[in-house]
C-alpha cells in the first residue's frame, strides 16, 4: 500500500518558493529535451519487448527518484509527498483515432511491471472512452506519446485552472542522428513544487536509466 509523508515547512528549503508560487504567481512550466533512446530500442529489438511500455517504466522509475515530482496537497491542504507515483498513460485506437487512458501499479522490478502493463494495455485497447480502467489511485502522473511528431516544444494549459502538482510527460517521434536515436521528451510541472534544477535532474537521471537499461 502506498503511503505519503507531510513536508516539514519549518525545515524545507523551498518553503518561500512554494508559498510564492501558490499564493502570488500560480504558474506551471514545461521543458523539452532530446533523449538518446538507442539503448532501449536495441534492447527491445533483441529481446522482443515493446518500446512504449519500456519507456513508461524508465520514466516512472526516474520520476520516483526525485521527491519533488511526487508531491501533492492532502485534503487538509498540507503539502505531502507520496512514497511512489504510478503511470497513467494513453492508449491510441487506430480504428477511430481516439484514445483512452489507463493506469498500472508500478514496481521497480521490470519483470514484475512489464507483464502487468502489457495486460492492462491489451484490455484498454478493447475499450473506448476516456477511462479504460476504473479505480485510478491518487498517486498518479500522466504520460503519453505522439509517435507521429518530432516536436521541439509543447505547452498546454487549463483555462482558469490551478497548476497541477503531478508531472505530465509527453514523448514524441524518435529520429536517427549519427550514432544516436533522439526522442523529444517534454515534462510539465507546477513551479510551486519543482524548479529548473529538478527538471534538469529528471533528464539527467532518465538518460542514466536508459544507458543502464
Amino acid at each position: 500500500m502506498t503511503g505519503c509523508k507531510k513536508i516539514d515547512m519549518d525545515t524545507w528549503a523551498r518553503r518561500e518558493h512554494y508559498e510564492y508560487y501558490t499564493k502570488q504567481l500560480k504558474v506551471e512550466y514545461n521543458i523539452t529535451a532530446n533523449v538518446d533512446v538507442k539503448n532501449v530500442l536495441d534492447f527491445c529489438h533483441s529481446k522482443g519487448y515493446k518500446f512504449y511500455p519500456a519507456m513508461i517504466y524508465l520514466v516512472t522509475k526516474t520520476l520516483n527518484r526525485i521527491e519533488n515530482f511526487k508531491m501533492f496537497k492532502d485534503k487538509y491542504g498540507y503539502l505531502c509527498a507520496w512514497d511512489k507515483i504510478i503511470p497513467n498513460y494513453t492508449i491510441f485506437h487506430n480504428d477511430d483515432h481516439t484514445f483512452s487512458d489507463c493506469w498500472t501499479d508500478f514496481s521497480e522490478d521490470f519483470d514484475t511491471f512489464y507483464p502487468n502493463i502489457l495486460k492492462d494495455m491489451a484490455t484498454a485497447a478493447t475499450k473506448k472512452g476516456i477511462k479504460a480502467k476504473e479505480g485510478q489511485p491518487a498517486n498518479f502522473y500522466c504520460i503519453s506519446c505522439t509517435p507521429w511528431t518530432t516536436f521541439t516544444g509543447y505547452g498546454s494549459r487549463v483555462s482558469n485552472g490551478e497548476p497541477s502538482f503531478f508531472p505530465i510527460v509527453l514523448m514524441g517521434k524518435y529520429t536517427q542522428h549519427g550514432g544516436k536515436v533522439l526522442m523529444p521528451v517534454n515534462i510539465t510541472i507546477a513551479h510551486a513544487v519543482a524548479d529548473g534544477y529538478h527538471v534538469g535532474l529528471f533528464f539527467q537521471y532518465l538518460q542514466e536509466e536508459i544507458n543502464n537499461y
